[in-house]
């Protein structure tokens, strides 16, 4: 599969195992959830016996002495010590295998394509670290709501953008579905294309 670069008149050849295969909607669907579930966040959190701070020595022998026997500072009988049945936070996240999450991405790649979102930059960048001079590059390419994808970090773009609500940079390994989902254009570099080539054949 071939696809025009933008800022040039050459031609990219990109796979068909990663940007040609059907969409699978079920797939996809279960990815995106997945990853929304794995940012919510529990509320509970109690330490254990085992997980409080304090020294695991036996304060003093087992016979003798007229006390009470104990075995460690850190028991629930005591102050600062661990709590009994202590509250944990729950995991909301299901289990994603490496499996499912390529097809999903690739999945999404393919469709992005299909419904002309998909371009290709051999090089994106701007000259000064300054919002109008991103927006005014935008604008001439008529690009308003945009994920642009860039390997490596580019300290420039990240200043430009961070203004423009519609607009996000984001490192190929920070490549997430619900980013690709989320805006109506999506931009990538050649070198991000190659990494992601690595990552998800």
């Amino acid at each position: 599969m071939e696809l025009m670069l933008q800022d040039t008149d050459e031609m990219y050849n990109l796979p068909e195992c990663i940007f040609g295969v059907a969409f699978n909607e079920s797939l996809v669907h279960q990815i995106t959830t997945a990853y929304l579930a794995k940012k919510r966040k529990g509320s509970k959190a109690q330490k254990s016996r085992s997980e409080v701070s304090g020294s695991g020595k036996k304060p003093w022998r087992q016979k003798g002495t007229g006390r009470a026997r104990s075995g460690s500072l850190r028991s629930p009988i005591w102050r600062s010590g661990g709590v009994t049945f202590a509250a944990k936070s729950k995991i909301y996240s299901p289990k994603v295998n490496k499996k499912m999450y390529h097809g999903a991405m690739q999945s999404i790649f393919s469709e992005l394509i299909r419904q002309n979102r998909f371009f290709l930059f051999k090089d994106f960048s701007v000259e000064l670290p300054k919002t109008q001079s991103l927006l005014k590059k935008l604008q001439l390419m008529n690009f308003k709501d945009v994920l642009i994808v860039i390997d490596g970090v580019s300290t420039y773009l990240s200043y430009a953008s961070r203004n423009l609500y519609h607009v996000k940079v984001i490192n190929t390994e920070a490549l997430d579905p619900i980013s690709l989902l989320s805006y109506k254009d999506i931009l990538f570099t050649v070198a991000a294309i190659k990494k992601i080539e690595v990552i998800f054949a």
